[in-house]
């Protein structure tokens, strides 16, 4: 499988798109608009220095893996010879099944549709489709080009010969595949983004600060960034999308987002993207505690 097209440059689509570069695969990363394609290519020939200078690759590969890349901002174009489509848009669901929808119109019918969805049934996804035993779940962790996880998730018509294909591909790729079933949240996010929804909590319910349930979680716990910052990495709209999937697809309480999650995603303070969330990024490499969900 060398012809993949990556839907969306955000910040998953051209870690997605640089890793399957890197590894001699032809991609094409589609995005509406030519400004974030333009931004996506910058990405990732800064990730690709820093990995030049550190000799994880040479100058030449450098140079292949950036010729491997080309954009698109039409998706007939992009998807017309694709062998694979990996979606990485937005975790919304309307939005995932438009394209999908457009995807089983466009892409060859022989070709594997993949999504990104951090916990969006896979099987909801592919209903949207006519061809919905060739549509899977590639969920990649972020960073995609250091991060070595996919977790590959079976929809209920996913054929066998799909996830096999899908297995092998992610292991070209130099990662670790590994299998699991179609159930909100998956395994991943099904156990972190609860996780962080408790710290929230315990920030909001005021048992300890930003900077003491980090550490706690840190130095305690030996995870290697505290659940705070780690909600501002991941984007804070994208916790709070989550917990909603998991509190509509289970029906439990526990599952209920934070109300200071809540307020901070209708602020706008959805973390590094936007500068601010429970740290404030005027300084990138040096961000300190924000005050402003206190209020």
């Amino acid at each position: 499988m060398k012809k993949v097209t990556v839907i969306g440059a955000g910040q998953m689509g051209n870690g997605i798109a640089h890793s399957f570069a890197q590894h001699g695969n032809q991609v094409i990363l589609l995005d509406i608009s030519q400004a974030s394609l333009d931004k996506a290519i910058s990405t990732i020939t800064k990730n690709l220095d820093r990995q030049v200078t550190k000799g994880i690759l040479t100058e030449e590969q450098k140079s292949q893996t950036l010729s491997n890349i080309t954009t698109q901002t039409d998706m007939a174009a992009a998807v017309q010879n694709a062998e694979l489509v990996v979606e990485a848009a937005t975790e919304n669901l309307e939005l995932k099944l438009k394209i999908f929808t457009q995807l089983d119109q466009l892409a060859p019918q022989d070709c594997i549709l993949a999504t990104n969805t951090s916990s969006i049934s896979i099987t909801r996804i592919a209903a949207a489709t006519k061809r919905p035993d060739k549509v899977i779940g590639m969920h990649f962790m972020n960073p995609v080009p250091l991060m070595k996880l996919v977790e590959i998730i079976r929809g209920y018509s996913t054929s066998d010969a799909v996830t096999t294909t899908i297995i092998e591909l992610s292991k070209s790729l130099q990662k670790v595949p590994v299998t699991v079933n179609d159930y909100p949240g998956f395994v991943a996010n099904k156990i972190l983004i609860p996780m962080i929804n408790e710290a929230i909590w315990t920030l909001y319910t005021g048992t300890a600060g930003v900077e003491e349930i980090d550490n706690i979680m840190k130095l305690g716990m030996a995870h290697p960034m505290g659940p705070l910052r780690l909600a501002d990495f991941i984007g804070l709209d994208t916790c709070l999308s989550i917990m909603r999937v998991l509190e509509d697809g289970f029906g439990q309480p526990k599952y209920a987002p934070c109300p200071l999650l809540v307020n901070m995603v209708n602020a706008g303070k959805t973390g590094d993207k936007s500068g601010e969330g429970f740290y404030n990024y005027a300084d990138p490499k040096n961000p300190v505690v924000a005050n402003s969900f206190l209020k």
